[in-house]
């Protein structure tokens, strides 16, 4: 089966498997978005506005193993501003029989990652993390990120508050060389479904 292949619309049997990604699928946007990031003179907050698109694929078969999926891809904007500040493609994954929750992502500077976590089929919140130097649930970054800010664990919690509102917390913690410390390179969001 191709992956990418986009039905018009997502069988009953491809969203009642992705377990508690499924009231997920679709587009969503947030203007109450507050990232707090490092900056050489301290932390700077950065109120945004976001839009997701969350689209069911699958099932994706690996040998004994069956996922299914949402493809995403999400864009984030400073309030007031045209030009986004964030961008970030990838794949949400589920797998029934191990109730286990993926996030696998790239962002445009460097960095990939695969974050996971254990999550029954009907929960409505949870949580995914991933280390540094992990062979499962790791990152991957370039070497200049390697050398001046350093990501050494990602966290995630999202919150499903009813069928078109969803809102979620990321802490990235990173190691900034220059500084000497640990920085927690935060952003949250409040969504609301569209499509």
């Amino acid at each position: 089966m191709d992956i990418f292949a986009r039905p018009a619309v997502p069988s009953a049997d491809l969203l009642a498997n992705l377990g508690p990604l499924r009231s997920l699928a679709g587009t969503w946007e947030g203007s109450e978005g507050l990232d707090t990031a490092p900056d050489v003179h301290g932390p700077v907050e950065t109120r945004f506005r976001e839009r997701l698109v969350l689209e069911p694929c699958g099932p994706i078969v690996n040998g004994p193993q069956v996922l299914y999926a949402l493809r995403y891809a999400t864009t984030a904007w400073p309030l007031g501003q045209q030009e986004p500040f964030h961008e970030e493609v990838g794949y949400w994954l589920f797998e029934p029989a191990a109730q286990q929750l993926m996030r696998c992502f790239t962002v445009p500077r460097g960095v990939t990652l695969i974050a996971g976590g254990s999550a029954q089929p009907d929960v409505r919140s949870f949580e995914l993390t991933a280390e540094a130097g992990a062979s499962t649930f790791g990152i991957l970054q370039s070497p200049f990120l390697e050398s001046a800010f350093r990501t050494l664990r990602y966290d995630l919690q999202v919150e499903i508050e009813g069928d078109d509102t969803f809102a979620y917390t990321e802490d990235t913690v990173m190691r900034l060389h220059d500084q000497g410390e640990d920085f927690h390179h935060t952003d949250r969001n409040r969504l609301q479904r569209i499509a």
